[in-house]
């Protein structure tokens, strides 16, 4: 008969704050407690699992091992039920209870998470949401580590242990200023708008979107001004330094500065993003995440 592992639920939990941290000191000031005692867990949970599960390397900190990376995937979400579990037997016979994170992409965020809070918190107020707000690879990297179960992204460059659902289809719109010679246009090429300059949304993934929907419409773009913010390229637009691409559009037309921007459907065949409700492949959602994807599919397909 196989012998039975002895080990505790803490020393799970300072196992895997020593392995997404890289570090035993970074592990004990997150938990805090005495990095001896974080140390003894992890040799505590090797000896018993009779392999080592991390690489001590005085220069680099820590390092998992093959075994070590495939104990961690598998005890993120252990380590999350065993909080449901707990969280289900002190809330029995009411409403379900506790904290959930979820990811958004940064542009997203502005433009679906006040709605979604609203609706999610009416149906289960007793449920804290916490948003974390990132460019793609950092959400996914979030929904990797286990930081969140959920994420709103788009779907573009989503890594293969991803699993994704799509609630919502955001078209591209073009974006001039206000007296631009085409503002008065029920629709535009973007090949009319090729010889001005263009203000690009310059983040990871979304960069490489837009010149290739621009490339699609048979252009080349004039990128003259780049910026991370979704606001700053709708009031560069607006003071008239060339013309952008967005896929989320605000209720008004106003810029920060009061200036103001059109908004104008292309004319050319481009490619409409998919906003999908993302999750790491395999993990099972507890019961929180399950109602916030209900109240996602709910509120954004309508």
């Amino acid at each position: 008969m196989a012998k039975e592992a002895n080990f505790t639920l803490v020393q799970l939990r300072y196992f895997r704050a020593a392995a997404e941290l890289g570090s035993m000191t970074a592990a004990a000031q997150r938990i805090s407690v005495s990095q001896s005692a974080v140390s003894t867990a992890v040799h505590h949970l090797e000896r018993e699992l009779g392999v080592q599960l991390l690489i001590r390397r005085h220069a680099r900190g820590l390092e998992l091992t093959a075994a070590g990376e495939r104990f961690l995937q598998e005890l993120r979400g252990f380590l999350t039920h065993a909080e449901e579990l707990t969280e289900s037997a002190r809330s029995l016979g009411s409403d379900l209870v506790g904290e959930l994170s979820v990811g958004c992409f940064q542009t997203l965020t502005p433009f679906y998470l006040p709605m979604l809070l609203r609706e999610f918190g009416a149906r289960q107020p007793a449920v804290r949401v916490e948003a974390v707000e990132g460019d793609m690879a950092e959400v996914q990297e979030s929904l990797r580590t286990g930081v969140c179960e959920l994420a709103l992204l788009y779907d573009m460059d989503l890594d293969g242990d991803i699993e994704r659902e799509v609630l919502a289809m955001a078209p591209p719109y073009v974006l001039v200023p206000e007296g631009h010679r085409l503002a008065g246009c029920s629709g535009v090429r973007l090949a009319d708008l090729a010889d001005e300059p263009m203000v690009l949304l310059d983040l990871p993934v979304s960069r490489e979107y837009f010149r290739s929907v621009v490339a699609r419409a048979g252009a080349e773009p004039r990128i003259s001004h780049r910026t991370k913010s979704y606001e700053t390229v709708r009031a560069l637009v607006a003071a008239g330094y060339g013309w952008s691409l967005l896929n989320q559009r605000p209720a008004h037309d106003r810029t920060y500065d009061g200036a103001r921007v059109v908004c104008l459907p292309p004319a050319d065949r481009l490619p409409a993003l998919p906003v999908v409700l993302a999750r790491l492949r395999g993990v099972r959602l507890t019961g929180r995440a399950q109602a916030f994807a209900a109240a996602c599919r709910e509120a954004l397909r309508g």
